[in-house]
């Protein structure tokens, strides 16, 4: 299997996302962007590193001979300026400079922290993407935004950094755990709801063979997700309009994240927002209540949640949420929906609203 997919940009020259089921190509394209012989250095965390670092490196030979990496402890509580200040230490210690390149070997935490490396290191050098789990390679990896978290606001501080390479190894999908696995359905779903409802509707009918991680069904349902990513990126690389429908079902998502001490991972998080900002959309006589119930409904088969605990705060979530990057003029940019794969952007969503939603997601027992 050889997919290509080609990302152009604004002010860029654009990016291949390759996908495969190897790392054999992947010197091969170093060398053609013109990283031969170059300083290479890998950033990963101690959960990926120990099952792909070394055959990475192993097929990084034909490049370089000096091919260096950076292990940081796994989990969203490390992404953050203290680890990146500790791969800049790594990056001056090793002699880098502004022709050498980063490969980010990892999910999205090790994505988004080694693309902001690559963005201020020097001001600026050139990493690729080398996604391993199923939400990495259908949303983090692409579109170059890079970021890390800052006390309680997550992706705070961040910068647009275009990669100059995305490699996918689907048989790197073959070791993620349940959990993460499913946690990359919740964005793939997002994918379908914002802008393409044949595509939700597919995902939804070929659950039992993506649950059972069918090579053909997966590569065919990254390719399709990567497609309605490309095009929004494309459209709107720097997130001035169109891109911010990305966010559907992150606004509360990520205030669940923050409230539940990332104890749900992020996708399960998008799952819960997603719900949330349709029962919203449902509410203002958007979507009709079978709409409603199939959304929230085709989380289960996906094994992703649909309910909080019953003694979750709604006003400490609601709270959790003012604390969004995604502010307009005070007021919170939401995304809603028309229909299944028509959203759009909304800044009239009122607390009141929110704390509904919220509630929506909590079953108290009586």
């Amino acid at each position: 299997m050889k997919d290509n997919i080609f990302v152009s940009t604004e002010n860029e020259n654009g990016y291949d996302i390759l996908i495969r089921r190897d790392f054999n190509d992947l010197a091969d394209a170093l060398n053609e962007l013109g990283f031969k012989d170059r300083r290479l250095c890998i950033i990963s965390d101690d959960n990926v590193f120990p099952l792909y670092g070394e055959e990475l490196k192993r097929s990084l030979g034909g490049v370089s001979e000096n091919i260096y990496n950076v292990i940081f402890k796994a989990g969203e509580a490390n992404k953050n300026l203290d680890t990146v200040r500790e791969i800049y230490k790594a990056l001056t210690g090793y002699g880098f400079d502004r022709k050498d390149l980063i490969l980010a070997l990892g999910g999205g935490v090790t994505g988004d922290m080694a693309g902001f490396a690559a963005a201020t290191y020097l001001r600026g050098i050139d990493f690729i993407q080398i996604p391993t789990t199923l939400l990495a390679c259908t949303d983090s990896s692409i579109g170059g935004k890079t970021g890390v978290d800052f006390d309680e606001y997550k992706n705070m501080v961040g910068a647009f950094k275009m990669p100059r390479l995305v490699y996918m190894n689907l048989m790197t999908l073959s070791s993620l755990h349940g959990r993460e696995f499913a946690s990359g359905m919740g964005e793939i779903i997002k994918h379908g709801l914002i802008k393409d409802a044949p595509y939700y509707e597919w995902v939804i009918n070929n659950f039992p063979e993506i649950n059972d991680r069918d090579p053909g069904i997966l590569s065919e349902m990254i390719s399709r997700s990567l497609e309605i990513k490309k095009g929004v990126v494309e459209r709107d690389p720097y997130e001035r309009g169109e891109r911010a429908l990305l966010n559907f079902g992150h606004t509360i998502g990520h205030a669940i994240e923050k409230y539940m001490d990332f104890k749900l991972l992020h996708g399960e998080c998008v799952a819960l927002g997603s719900i949330a900002a349709s029962f919203i959309s449902y509410r203002r006589g958007l979507l009709s209540t079978e709409e409603f119930y199939e959304i929230r409904d085709m989380y289960v088969p996906f094994n992703l949640p649909i309910t909080l605990p019953d003694d979750a705060d709604p006003a400490q979530i609601l709270s959790l949420t003012k604390a969004d990057k995604k502010m307009d003029k005070g007021q919170i940019r939401f995304i809603l929906l028309k229909k299944p794969g028509k959203a759009f952007i909304d800044t009239t969503v009122s607390d009141e609203e929110i704390i509904a939603a919220i509630k929506e997601l909590i079953i108290r027992d009586e």
